[in-house]
């Protein structure tokens, strides 16, 4: 069956760097679409990133420049790299399989002031 796992978040400093990551299995990865979504507080789920099968990658705004989300196919693994944390960018990060019922479990990322 489908799986998607990502890694453990962290709390951090504001200013300071975090790499996510989530492997998924029982799919072909290299054809799928990859995305990170958070849910702050009382807020909607939002796309963050998103990267193609093809290395295409689209950002929100309010983490361009900041935030890099990348993938290796072979080890079936996409990736969220996320520098100059700010406290809004606070919230359960997801992974999912564009197109899909997919969604990895969430992962919290606290950023302190």
């Amino acid at each position: 069956q489908v799986q998607v796992a990502e890694s453990e978040g962290d709390l951090v400093q504001a200013g300071g760097s975090l790499r996510l990551s989530c492997a998924a299995s029982g799919i072909i990865f290299s054809a799928n679409t990859m995305g990170w979504y958070r849910q702050a507080p009382g807020k909607q789920r939002e796309l963050v990133a998103e990267i193609t099968s093809s290395g295409r990658t689209t950002y929100t705004n309010s983490v361009k420049g900041r935030f890099t989300i990348s993938r290796d196919n072979a080890e079936s693994t996409v990736y969220l790299q996320m520098n100059t944390l700010k406290p809004e960018d606070t919230g359960v990060y997801y992974c999912k399989i564009k197109n899909t019922p997919y969604w990895g479990q969430g992962t919290q990322v606290t950023v302190s002031s």
